[in-house]
């Protein structure tokens, strides 16, 4: 692709490109810059999603336990709950299969979207979660995940080699914990925490610097850049929402 004048330069320095390297830096902070823009206007829709379900499907608490509205009985006691369950996996789907076609505005609104879908499917947490506990366990994931992307992007080690581990890990946790579903066992539900929130932490320190490493020595024109900033910040939020979830599954306190 066609290099322009536009910040998201390449740091490979492809043959006749007679650009500095201040500007090859400058271009990926900027690019940097919009993952991680794109990644926080995703978590906000995800919050704000599902704290206002949370506010229309309940009613009051007796005791710790949650009093639904006819909304929340709709919602969460239907068949409707499947497809909140099983609407974010349907968007993942789809950019998978046309991210490429898409253009970048077209994929920063489809992300937007899929945000939205995720904040209500993850609304049901604050029904088994007290809200305290939800907030300082997000605090405490945000604390984390900063530390763990910003030494993926500055480490000059390698990560490359934990990539496949960390992969074949997350299909260990599916299945896992699709056995789980069966046993309703507490000891390893325990263990799938545990290993969620190793491998998710993992897997946020190598993106960052697989993203760092995709825009030094890929070349691609701004328009191409934009939207595999909009696909980084989709990969550094699920990264984000399964290490909140596994680690809110450990130190949460429960209703």
């Amino acid at each position: 692709m066609a290099f322009d004048n536009s910040p998201f330069r390449y740091g490979a320095q492809p043959q006749g490109y007679a650009g500095s390297q201040v500007e090859v830096d400058q271009g990926l902070r900027s690019f940097m810059l919009g993952v991680y823009n794109n990644m926080v206007v995703g978590l906000g829709i995800s919050g704000l999603v599902a704290l206002g379900l949370n506010m229309l499907a309940v009613a009051g608490y007796q005791g710790t336990r949650p009093l639904l509205t006819p909304f929340g009985q709709t919602l969460y006691n239907s068949p409707l709950k499947w497809v909140l369950m099983l609407a974010p996996l349907a968007f993942i789907f789809v950019f998978s299969f046309r991210m490429d076609r898409m253009s970048a505005a077209s994929a920063r609104t489809m992300f937007w979207a899929f945000a939205a879908v995720m904040g209500a499917s993850m609304s049901t947490l604050l029904l088994v979660f007290t809200g305290g506990s939800v907030v300082r366990v997000f605090f405490i994931t945000a604390a984390s995940f900063g530390a763990l992307s910003l030494y993926g992007y500055t480490t000059k080690r390698s990560l490359s080699g934990m990539g496949s581990f960390l992969i074949m890990g997350v299909i260990g946790l599916v299945i896992a914990s699709l056995v789980n579903i069966f046993m309703a066992s507490s000891a390893l539900q325990f263990a799938i925490s545990v290993l969620g929130v190793l491998i998710f932490a993992g897997l946020t320190a190598y993106d960052t610097q697989k993203l760092k490493e995709m825009y030094l020595y890929s070349g691609m024109d701004a328009e191409g850049a934009a939207k595999m900033s909009v696909n980084g910040a989709l990969t550094l939020y699920l990264d984000f929402i399964n290490m909140f979830q596994f680690l809110l599954s450990l130190v949460g306190d429960r209703r």
